[in-house]
């Protein structure tokens, strides 16, 4: 198909996409990265006391690799920070073991059908058109999930919507 057709492909999907977001939440939204080999889905919490605004779960298509994430408002200056990480220990951990597991962290937005960026909204939001994670795929080539029988492609730092989840 070559590179611009590639990415024609994907454009056109983006805009086809972007009109099933509008109806649905962003904890039931379902991404998917131009080169079809990740999908990020977003999980409600579920808890009012929760420090997380969202949760997502990024699977690397065509093995088993699972990564579970969280998005956190931070403060001075507004943000939605996003923390990525592959099985990591349970309960009483140390900074050590959290950055041991950690594979990306960074702010996550999220961009309407028009381009427009914004942090990332709350769970119970609009899902957003399109899902921007800077620098994720080159996190990806520097981790524990890359390589022979694990991640083979780093995905493109923006993931369109898909689906909703029912």
């Amino acid at each position: 198909m070559g590179r611009v057709g590639a990415s024609l492909a994907y454009l056109l999907a983006l805009q086809a996409a972007a009109a099933g977001a509008p109806n649905c939440r962003q904890a039931s939204a379902v991404y998917a990265d131009r080169d079809g080999a990740y999908e990020l889905r977003f999980t409600p919490i579920n808890s009012e006391a929760a420090a997380a605004s969202n949760r997502f779960m990024l699977k690397v298509l065509k093995t088993s690799i699972e990564l579970d994430g969280y998005v956190m408002p931070s403060d001075d200056p507004e943000r939605a920070v996003g923390i990525l990480m592959f099985k990591c220990p349970g309960g009483d951990v140390t900074g050590a073991d959290l950055d041991a597991c950690t594979i990306w962290q960074g702010t996550i937005y999220g961009a309407n059908a028009k381009g427009e960026i914004d942090n990332l909204q709350p769970e119970a939001a609009v899902a957003a058109d399109s899902v921007f994670m800077p620098g994720l795929g080159p996190a990806i080539r520097q981790s524990q999930i890359w390589g022979n029988d694990k991640a083979k492609v780093a995905p493109w730092d923006v993931l369109a919507f898909k689906e909703c989840a029912k």
